[in-house]
């Protein structure tokens, strides 16, 4: 695999990988403000954003859920679900319209346990994807809650 793993689907899974997943694509759509998941819900799907943005959020102390990242075009919303215990880590919400392809996470994981190339591409997707989303949510929680001065880029 020659792209990094959080590019997009298309440039992270060779293009037999990619057009398996895609042949259980199913295309949905979200208006504004629909949440597509909750922390700690069960993890039974995911997405591939075509059109419009997804905010991730997190619960934390305060009025309302920090908002973590921002995913628009060709990015993978939701990776809780190929790893146990498959229950979301963060809140996703739509922030404009939305279009995606939507995936069914149970059928995805038997195709992957079927055939082991296809599993180690969508596991190295996925948790390239995974490694990006916690070094932005690290990132975030310092902005919010680093003591003030003390330069909140500070390594742990």
């Amino acid at each position: 695999m020659n792209a990094p793993a959080t590019a997009g689907m298309l440039r992270a899974l060779p293009a037999e990988h990619r057009q398996r997943l895609m042949h259980c694509a199913r295309e949905v759509s979200f208006p504004q403000g629909t949440r597509l998941f909750e922390e700690g819900g069960r993890a039974d799907r995911f997405w591939v954003i075509r059109t419009g943005s997804v905010d991730l959020d997190m619960c934390v102390p305060g009025p309302r859920a920090a908002v973590i990242e921002t995913l628009r075009h060709n990015e993978l919303v939701g990776w809780s679900w190929l790893y146990a215990p498959h229950a979301w880590h963060l809140g996703a919400e739509a922030t404009s319209p939305v279009r995606a392809y939507e995936f069914d996470a149970v059928a995805i994981r038997s195709m992957c346990r079927d055939d082991p190339a296809l599993g180690a591409s969508v596991a190295e997707w996925v948790g390239g994807v995974l490694a990006h989303r916690l070094r932005s949510t690290r990132t975030r929680l310092l902005d919010l809650y680093a003591p003030c001065g003390s330069g909140g880029g500070r390594r742990l």
